[in-house]
């Protein structure tokens, strides 16, 4: 009986274990509704029906973003607070609305909002709900439970453009729109009923030996006003906004850098295939190494990557080099996906992991934003892509020599025993 028992408890284990990672996969794909990819397909139409510039439309996105990553502060510690099942069911809500409002857009403040509710519901508090959800449940397996979420995102960046371009030809844009919303609002709950009704905090996996992982119990948690006055957090920003915001800075500005190279029309679109396929490489291979060697010891390497990538671009004007820095921008964004979650819960704890990552998600969002002001006044100001790549280069490896500076920095506080 004894057997019997421990076999339906590891069975059970097995479950959870497989219905959280799910979980996260279907809730980083649906974040592809609100991720600048995604709405940047509408652009045309919705351009073309409320008679407004390509300038009126990246200011008004670029304030929206600004703005969906201060609110992300406020509304992703609510995790912290609230049961995973009801703030997953708030956020689905949330995306569902979003989705059906901006199909209604008829107005520059409509569209301010519209953008604003995605940008906020879709890649703010999606995002954010399936890796703090992974990260507090998985401890000894951390590393590839985020590789595994974190793919549905990446499955979204390779197929949602074709799809979404297809059925354009048959829908009405609005139409689309009203679709999304109605898909989420139908499915989403139901899922999530029968994926993480019963997770908690402290319904974590399980070892081999039918045992509850107690590593995480002896890390002190730190709250976000401790994590504020912590210097080694302020070393660690410029390595973790660094990918987010050259990737976004290129993307946006990517008929520039083809004109500039003197690149086939397409060059960077047929990119975004490398891209993709290096993103799911490396989610894959850092979630292992994340779990063999801890992303402590991973993390000076994080943006070794990205640095070469620029080096690339900055250098050669060959049209295959369009695929060696988009390969190595791939591979830095995998990277970053897994790393950084996990690294917040190794060195900070997981009890208030969702309001620590609701800040730095915030400041990647805003990092985004920030790049697109930033390049287009670099281009304003006549800096060549060359010039512009040579900067992020610079940038990159003083980010890469600060963290080497604070690496033995980066070890968590053990909890003080009563």
């Amino acid at each position: 009986k004894g057997n019997f028992k421990v076999h339906n408890m590891i069975i059970s284990s097995v479950k959870s274990n497989f219905k959280i990672i799910i979980f996260g996969f279907v809730f980083t794909f649906f974040s592809c509704i609100g991720q600048s990819f995604f709405i940047g397909l509408f652009n045309s139409s919705v351009r073309s029906e409320l008679n407004i510039t390509h300038g009126e439309f990246g200011a008004i996105y670029g304030i929206a973003t600004l703005s969906s990553s201060l609110m992300l502060i406020w509304v992703g510690k609510k995790i912290d607070d609230l049961k995973l099942i009801n703030y997953s069911l708030f956020v689905v809500v949330f995306l569902s609305v979003a989705a059906i409002f901006f199909s209604l857009i008829n107005g520059l403040i409509f569209l301010f909002i519209g953008i604003f509710f995605l940008r906020l519901s879709g890649q703010g508090l999606m995002a954010h709900t399936a890796s703090v959800a992974i990260s507090r449940f998985f401890d000894r397996s951390r590393g590839k439970a985020l590789s595994y979420a974190w793919f549905g995102m990446s499955l979204g960046e390779f197929f949602l453009p074709i799809v979404i371009v297809y059925l354009l030809t048959f829908f009405y844009w609005r139409t689309l729109w009203q679709g999304f919303g109605m898909i989420i609002i139908l499915f989403l709950p139901i899922f999530i009923y029968f994926t993480i009704r019963e997770v908690k905090i402290s319904s974590r996996e399980k070892d081999n030996k039918n045992n509850f992982s107690q590593s995480f119990k002896k890390i002190k948690s730190w709250r976000r006003t401790e994590v504020l006055r912590d210097l080694k957090f302020y070393s660690i920003l410029p390595a973790m906004l660094a990918s987010s915001f050259i990737i976004t800075g290129i993307v946006i500005n990517q008929t520039f850098i083809i004109e500039s190279k003197g690149w086939e029309k397409f060059a960077i679109a047929k990119g975004f295939m490398v891209y993709s396929i290096c993103t799911l490489l490396s989610l894959f291979i850092s979630g292992f190494l994340v779990d063999k060697f801890t992303s402590r010891k991973i993390f000076p390497l994080l943006n070794v990557p990205l640095l070469l990538s620029s080096i690339v671009l900055a250098v050669f004007d060959h049209p295959i080099s369009v695929f060696v820095f988009m390969g190595l921008m791939g591979i830095s964004n995998g990277l970053t996906n897994v790393l950084m979650t996990s690294f917040w819960a190794e060195i900070y704890g997981v009890y208030y992991l969702g309001s620590i990552k609701a800040l730095t998600g915030s400041l990647m969002v805003f990092s985004t934003a920030l790049a697109t002001i930033v390049f287009g006044l670099l281009i304003d100001w006549g800096y060549s892509i060359e010039n512009i790549a040579f900067l992020c280069s610079i940038y990159t490896a003083i980010s890469i020599v600060i963290v080497l500076m604070f690496k033995k920095a980066y070890r968590p506080v053990l909890q003080n025993k009563t």
